[in-house]
């Protein structure tokens, strides 16, 4: 049976954090909010801990999970390396929504760092997961609190109603504010590269360490042979309906829905289209609008995913979206989901 908390970000209950630090001190999982998506947690330095997470999403285990903590100096704890770029990172952009990316050290179980010689590390700003941590003060692993390859969750709502039972706790702690989950830099290299885009850029980046790469596996459709990071390896965010990006101008775009759509609807099937709030009118089909510029979208793009199973579409046709600053995470996460299936209009 799942322990449920309801806590207001805005005022704390200190002690029912205290009860889920317990659940998490006792080597069991615990789901909580993060600014980014929904996590789900479990000591990550303990093996049977952490193999808990992997059985509750049904992950493959040789996916890597992302290291929580609530002061930085626990990065001492955890990393071997903690060169100029990690501390400028750090300093600039935690607590918040990055992952980075460093040699480990013994301490972190092969079973955490999905075999790999490294550790991604977070330090999370949302209020409840700061207090959490802070309770239980153990590093926390916590992937998406999600079946694996489905959407993440960002409201409480979609939380309880996958994972009640599957977990030993849940902190149902209101909607993450930014969507989508972070950004991943991997910092062991002579470049830091990008192995996962997010709410903080490559242009947020540059700005601040100079230049930065994008691992080139995020445009390719293969798996990587091993994952570097959560969300590069296996299909990921993926509703029960068929996803399609529809790829062009959008008059174009447009027309090519509605084209699609009406030979679907005379088949018995249900379609709907995500878009934009300007575009909304413009489609035959149901819409699921997604909001009116990249930062919503961003912020709705699970939400609408998961609307589209409660609605049970057979199929979700997309519009494609600019590939600059947040717009290259948005697509990212929307070429998952689609298993990369591009129509071009």
């Amino acid at each position: 049976m799942t322990f449920i908390s309801k806590i207001d970000e805005n005022h704390i209950d200190k002690e029912e954090i205290k009860r889920q630090a317990e659940i998490l001190k006792e080597g069991k999982t615990v789901i909580f909010p993060t600014e980014t998506v929904y996590g789900l947690g479990a000591n990550a330095l303990d093996e049977k801990a952490v193999s808990k997470i992997y059985e509750a999403k049904g992950r493959p285990s040789d996916n890597p999970l992302i290291v929580h903590i609530y002061d930085k100096k626990q990065v001492n704890d955890l990393a071997e390396e903690i060169n100029e770029n990690a501390k400028i990172i750090m300093n600039r952009f935690w607590p918040g929504p990055i992952t980075i990316i460093l040699k480990k050290k013994d301490i972190v179980p092969m079973r955490t760092s999905g075999g790999l010689n490294t550790v991604a590390i977070r330090m999370p700003s949302n209020p409840i997961a700061k207090a959490l941590l802070e309770a239980v003060e153990l590093p926390i692993a916590a992937p998406s609190a999600n079946i694996s390859g489905r959407p993440s969750p960002t409201r409480g709502k979609h939380v309880y109603e996958e994972m009640n039972n599957r977990v030993d706790g849940i902190i149902l702690g209101g909607d993450c504010t930014f969507g989508l989950e972070s950004t991943v830099l991997d910092l062991t290299g002579d470049i830091p590269t990008i192995l996962r885009p997010g709410s903080i850029t490559k242009e947020d980046l540059e700005d601040v360490i100079g230049k930065v790469n994008v691992d080139p596996a995020l445009e390719k459709k293969e798996d990587n042979i091993r994952a570097k990071a959560p969300g590069m390896k296996y299909k990921h965010y993926s509703p029960n309906a068929d996803v399609y990006i529809v790829s062009g101008n959008i008059e174009n775009v447009v027309k090519k829905i509605n084209k699609l759509s009406n030979e679907h609807t005379k088949e018995g099937l249900r379609c709907a289209v995500m878009c934009l709030e300007e575009n909304k009118n413009k489609y035959k089909c149901d819409t699921i609008v997604l909001g009116r510029n990249l930062k919503e979208i961003a912020s709705n793009l699970f939400d609408a995913l998961i609307t589209a199973d409660e609605e049970k579409y057979d199929i979700v046709y997309t519009e494609e979206f600019s590939n600059s600053g947040v717009g290259s995470a948005i697509m990212n996460r929307l070429l998952k989901s689609a298993g990369y299936k591009i129509i071009k209009a």
